[in-house]
């Protein structure tokens, strides 16, 4: 019981630990070459398919009628476009190449990517609205849908796509990530009973889910960076950049939602990025370099992601010993 309660209590860490061992122990494991390369195309399949049940999971215990956008909506989508504009103008206007260009492309793709997927399963464990939480990642991922064809051509002039060649692409993507398990989610939920009072009888199935994907993409990201060709200093530049800018935007989500009674939420939206997107477009229409970015941006929110929950269970059961001391 101690065990799983360990796991319980700290899935995140685990996830990450995991993926970096496993990934290193088959990467440096002469014997286990074979193995390796059988895995990879398997991993490759089944994060896709964990993302999507993630999302359905999570959108059959959504209310969509109370699925609206609200005012901290509008403000944490402008304040992500105003860090967009200002990276953007750093990039063009001291015009940037080399190495230093890398390190802002990095910078810009932990920026530009749109809120992840699974904040809206971190606010719900967390105790937030779900609701709000959905409707902003639904807003922030059609943001980037507009974004990314506008600035990437201005960065790489060698990219050679056209505003509507790069709408067209991401929103492929965006509409198969999203809206597909969306309207599944809506089906079941009306249409399914029995399978929909399962789903949301298992308590924390797409946290849980979510882990196991955090697993892969830990692994991936490591992978990635070891076999990054470039100077190690390039890419602890990188990393500790990311870092500030996990920071950052995670306390001026919460700046900004103290406004509107959303601290939590609004943290969570400008804070927690779709990181799996973000190295996909990055490896698309960027120099594939710059994916390291969002890779390190993956540690830095998790950790974040976890203090935040490590804090909430310690506050419950704080209130649990004392509700117990007063009966």
């Amino acid at each position: 019981m101690n065990i799983l309660r360990f796991i319980k209590n700290w899935t995140l860490p685990l996830a990450m630990s995991t993926g970096t061992v496993v990934y290193l122990i088959f990467a440096f494991t002469p014997p286990l070459d074979a193995a390796a390369r059988f895995f990879a195309p398997i991993f490759e399949t089944i994060l896709p398919l964990f993302m999507f049940l993630i999302l359905f999971t999570t959108f059959c215990k959504v209310n969509f009628r109370a699925m609206r956008p609200v005012w901290w909506h509008l403000w944490i989508n402008v304040l992500n476009l105003v860090f967009v504009i200002v990276c953007m103008a750093v990039i063009l206007v001291l015009r940037l190449k080399g190495d230093m260009l890398i390190l802002m492309e990095g910078i810009l793709m932990c920026i530009i990517a749109p809120g992840a997927t699974a904040a809206a399963v971190v606010t719900q464990k967390l105790g937030g609205s779900l609701e709000e939480i959905t409707t902003y990642t639904f807003l922030s991922n059609f943001l980037c849908v507009v974004l990314v064809p506008v600035c990437f051509p201005m960065i790489e002039k060698a990219a050679h796509i056209t505003f509507w060649q790069a709408f067209i692409v991401i929103f492929q993507q965006v509409f198969l990530v999203l809206v597909v398990p969306m309207i599944m989610a809506y089906f079941v939920k009306h249409h399914m009973h029995r399978l929909h009072r399962w789903i949301v009888s298992v308590k924390d199935i797409s946290y849980y889910m979510w882990g196991c994907s955090l697993m892969i993409v830990t692994g991936t990201t490591v992978k990635n960076i070891v076999h990054a060709d470039t100077t190690v200093s390039l890419l602890l530049a990188i990393a500790a950049l990311g870092f500030v800018v996990c920071v950052v935007q995670y306390v001026a989500g919460r700046l900004v939602g103290r406004r509107y009674d959303r601290v939590l939420e609004c943290g969570q939206a400008l804070g927690q990025k779709n990181t799996a997107f973000a190295i996909w477009i990055a490896y698309t229409f960027l120099n594939p370099l710059s994916s390291v970015g969002p890779g390190c941006y993956i540690l830095w929110q998790n950790i974040i992601n976890s203090v935040e929950i490590w804090q909430r269970r310690k506050a419950e059961e704080r209130a649990l010993t004392e509700q117990t001391l007063n009966v």
